[in-house]
């Protein structure tokens, strides 16, 4: 039977992701807010859904249909990262699952108080961590399981151009977004604590604007990171071929590609939230303790200009500070 949604922010970037999966899983969205009326993708998946620009009237309609006994199953939330706890507890309120974007929240203490709402409430918050879901992440964490023991030696280095919007938007703030290492980072953190194990120590190098590294200690890996927005800090070959993102991870001596494969995992998350599988609150709290350590601890710093592709035989590298 086909389940109705309504979409708490319509107009970014990861909304049609979610439209996508929505309709893909042959679904209905109903009702969609966001106060940005730039949001003509509707038309390309739900072009009946009712759209608001005020959240009251949104509060209203759904109130509406649920009274007339046509609420909504699950509300998908995709708005700034600083709101979704209260959408989340809004979604329960109306008497709906919550599927909400990363990170759940930015506080590690809201956790439990949202465990508390969920009892409280008899309905459900799932999470997108869409990397547990890429085949070859899958791979990689059979592989590690099948060298119990072993410490592994990872180097990641994620860079994706962001132009001078950002710094203007919700996510140039860090007490809305949580900075880059929650912006770009947390679902790496949570991918490498999944397969390598939870964390021993945690050492900030760089906390910026516009990049972070720093150094994380697993149970099973030693973990030197880096990720920035800054295009200049792109590889000459990367900007030669006019690509504005680089992603690297390197376990050992061996690249760990997967590049690909991401465009349906959303998709594949709601399939698992809808089987009932999908991730709960209490899998997002790992990762959400990293980012709230990073961005709250003072970095330790590096000396000379740092560069994340610079040789790592050179004391001054942050990866050789760790």
């Amino acid at each position: 039977m086909s389940k109705r949604f309504a979409l708490v922010g319509a107009a970014g970037y990861i909304a049609p992701r979610h439209m996508k999966a929505i309709k893909e899983t042959r679904n209905a969205l109903v009702a969609a807010l966001d106060p940005n009326d730039s949001v003509g993708i509707i038309d390309s998946y739900f072009p009946q859904t009712d759209f608001f620009t005020e959240f009251e009237r949104f509060d209203r309609h759904l109130d509406k249909l649920k009274r007339n006994q046509k609420g909504v199953d699950y509300v998908s939330i995709c708005s700034p990262n600083y709101l979704h706890d209260a959408h989340m507890r809004f979604a329960l309120r109306s008497g709906a699952d919550a599927i909400c974007e990363k990170p759940l929240v930015l506080n590690p203490w809201n956790v439990d108080s949202l465990l508390e709402i969920e009892k409280e409430a008899g309905k459900n918050i799932y999470t997108i961590l869409q990397l547990r879901l890429h085949p070859s992440v899958i791979a990689l964490k059979e592989k590690i399981a099948a060298n119990p023991g072993k410490i592994w030696d990872i180097d990641l280095t994620y860079l994706t151009s962001r132009g001078h919007w950002y710094y203007t938007s919700w996510k140039g703030d860090q007490s809305k977004s949580g900075g880059i290492s929650t912006n770009i980072g947390i679902h790496f953190f949570d991918m490498l604590t999944w397969i390598f194990g939870g964390v021993k120590k945690n050492t900030v190098h760089v906390n910026a604007h516009d990049r972070s590294s720093g150094y994380l200690e697993l149970e099973n890996a030693n973990v030197r990171w880096f990720l920035s927005i800054n295009a200049d800090l792109l590889p000459q070959a990367v900007k030669a071929e006019g690509k504005t993102t680089y992603r690297s991870l390197k376990i050992g001596e061996e690249e760990f590609e997967f590049s690909g494969g991401f465009t349906d995992l959303h998709t594949v998350s709601y399939e698992q939230i809808l089987a009932g599988n999908g991730f709960r609150i209490n899998e997002t709290k790992t990762a959400i303790d990293i980012v709230y350590d990073i961005r709250n601890q003072e970095p330790i710093g590096c000396k000379g200009e740092y560069h994340p592709l610079a040789d790592e035989s050179q004391s001054n590298h942050p990866f050789n500070q760790a």
